[in-house]
């Protein structure tokens, strides 16, 4: 049996699944009900808070997955010291991050945020772009969606390094990885910081005051992964003071971002609303994956995608 949870969006693709077991569909508030005698449970409304009030209905769980790549709302304590296996969407939102990241560096360098502004003036505003290509990118973030990212950058001509938990020399996208734990003793080399991590207790405020003050002035920070991965309130104040060339930011710590936050109006900056993700083909895509999943499942052969539940991502096999 299988439980589904939806969301505003109804969920999709569950055809071929339907034909071979049975399917309850339900909302936040029937959630306890559908998982009373659930193997597996299909989170696509992946932003839900339900799961936990519901725990005590998942006695016969043994697979959940969630249609997203990060899991930081959902590993709660009863979840992680569950033997439940938690899967997530490992692998579909590589390219269009990838994609957002190199649009948010070109948007940084050409100027297109000051053209649009001058556009919407009738002010015709020659300006001087920058090249990409030669600049440098630190990516801090090496699993698949880091990988997609780094590849495309340096099909671009850009050279790419990268930021892990752990220092290696040699890696094949990467060239170089740094441990994050050197963050303000490399960031100064790159000029664009490029953040896609997961969060976990061990990324929170990864990129501390201590890292922003450490960015060259002429750096841009794209943030792409989750926003409390960095110290906004430092981030805002080198921005405000004209320190740091810009930033394109598409996660916050408080979603959606405040009327009030200075970071909508800074000049410098680009505000995206957690989409970097997103693409045309990202839903059918999520509804096709749970279908493969399912079906391996089904056949007793090894899940993708595998959350260690302690770490709070899909460990990378690189």
């Amino acid at each position: 049996m299988i439980a589904v949870l939806e969301g505003a969006r109804p969920v999709r693709g569950l055809e071929r699944v339907i034909e071979l077991a049975d399917v309850r569909v339900t909302g936040a508030h029937g959630l306890g009900r559908a998982l009373d005698g659930a193997d597996v449970l299909y989170l696509w409304d992946y932003f839900s808070g339900a799961l936990p009030a519901a725990w005590h209905a998942a006695g016969s769980l043994r697979w959940l997955h969630v249609a997203a790549a990060g899991v930081d709302r959902l590993l709660f304590p009863d979840l992680v010291a569950s033997d439940v296996v938690v899967t997530n969407a490992h692998g579909v939102f590589d390219q269009p991050m990838a994609e957002y990241v190199l649009g948010a560096v070109l948007h940084a360098a050409k100027g297109f945020g000051p053209l649009r502004d001058a556009q919407r003036e009738a002010r015709w505003a020659w300006r001087e772009g920058r090249n990409i290509a030669g600049s440098s990118a630190l990516v801090v973030g090496t699993g698949s969606i880091g990988r997609a990212t780094a590849r495309l950058l340096r099909a671009v001509g850009m050279h790419v390094e990268g930021a892990g938990r752990t220092a290696r020399e040699h890696d094949d996208d990467f060239g170089r990885v740094h441990a994050t734990a050197d963050l303000p003793a490399v960031v100064g080399r790159f000029d664009h910081v490029i953040l896609v991590a997961p969060l976990t207790p061990a990324t929170e405020n990864l990129v501390s005051a201590e890292v922003i003050a450490a960015l060259k002035p002429t750096a841009v920070l794209v943030n792409a992964g989750r926003g409390r991965l960095l110290d906004e309130g430092a981030l805002v104040d080198r921005l405000s003071a004209g320190t740091l060339a810009g930033a394109v930011l598409d996660t916050f710590a408080v979603e959606p971002l405040p009327p009030e936050s200075p970071l909508w109006s800074l000049p410098s900056v680009l505000v995206t609303p957690h989409m970097a993700s997103n693409a045309d083909s990202w839903l059918d895509d999520l509804a096709a994956q749970f279908e493969r999943n399912f079906l391996l499942w089904l056949d007793g052969q090894p899940l993708p995608g595998v959350v260690d539940k302690a770490l709070g991502y899909v460990p990378s096999t690189r």
